[in-house]
């Protein structure tokens, strides 16, 4: 038996009658908050965790997409077999390059086919715009990236990277004016076409947005721990009392976290933002 199989007839004996009651009582609503949960920590172990976290996480992860397959088939609407046959037709129908004739030379070639054969498979579809498949419940960020590199793989971008930039500037000056206007609609809607176009200038960066903010946060989060210990010690609270104190504190966060970085050790090790060539396969789907 293999272990695909194996899975599967743990996962058939949970759901059968006499099997588990928490297993049985579950639906698709009340497994979607665990098959978020399970995406994000698997990511969490792909960026920091040990090979074995990273093998338990994708393990969690699959029995999610088990558990989900077992409900559609008890519904009469699909197996897991029927999962796993259309992604291979999908893979092997997306990759005419390796799987019929023909052969394509590099990476943006590829994404230029990929994007014709889904035009073709839309054909018919009530949503026949490329951004059809864009899940509409994707985080906003992400979601940035996915939009600008379909449009990138159809010709609609900045040529370059300096014209970018100046359309940073610019959506900065129409954001301040909003500022200035306390205007609060004008204000949201410049704030989103900023971090828009920030979102284009990682794209051309190589850069995945989501990843780069997720290291803010954890900077921001590693650093101000680091204003909270000194706070500590010095008998201090959090405080608007104490503001100054606190800035010196981070000032100090700064020098002290950077000498300790380990991108500041070996800045070759893709740590400390070294980017891959292009973000090529950033948005396949």
């Amino acid at each position: 038996m293999s272990e695909m199989d194996r899975l599967k007839a743990i996962m058939d004996r949970l759901r059968d009658p006499g099997g588990c009651p928490w297993d049985r009582e579950q639906t698709y609503e009340t497994l979607a908050t665990f098959l978020l949960e399970e995406t994000y920590e698997t990511l969490e172990a792909m960026r920091s965790g040990p090979p074995s976290a990273h093998r338990e996480e994708l393990g969690d992860l699959l029995f999610q997409i088990v558990f989900q397959c077992r409900i559609a088939q008890e519904r009469g609407d699909f197996d897991i077999e029927d999962v796993m046959r259309q992604i291979a037709e999908k893979i092997i129908r997306r990759h005419p390059h390796v799987f019929g004739e023909g052969r394509l030379q590099t990476a943006d070639q590829v994404l230029a086919q990929w994007e014709q054969i889904k035009v073709e498979e839309r054909r018919g579809k009530r949503d026949t715009s490329m951004f059809g498949s864009v899940p509409a419940s994707l985080p906003a960020l992400l979601k940035a990236l996915r939009i600008s590199s379909k449009a990138a793989r159809v010709g609609f971008d900045w040529t370059e990277l300096g014209g970018l930039l100046k359309k940073v500037d610019e959506e900065t000056r129409e954001m301040r004016q909003a500022l200035r206007s306390k205007n609060r609609t004008a204000i949201q809607e410049e704030v989103g076409d900023l971090l828009f176009t920030i979102a284009n200038v990682a794209r051309h960066a190589g850069i995945d947005p989501e990843q780069a903010l997720q290291g803010a946060n954890r900077k921001f989060v590693e650093r101000f721990r680091f204003v909270e210990a000194g706070l500590g010690r010095a008998g201090l609270k959090l405080a608007p009392e104490n503001r100054a104190r606190m800035e010196s504190l981070w000032r100090e966060s700064k020098r002290a976290l950077r000498r300790t970085s380990p991108g500041r050790r070996s800045p070759s090790s893709g740590i400390s933002g070294s980017a891959p060539r292009r973000a090529r396969r950033m948005a396949r789907s």
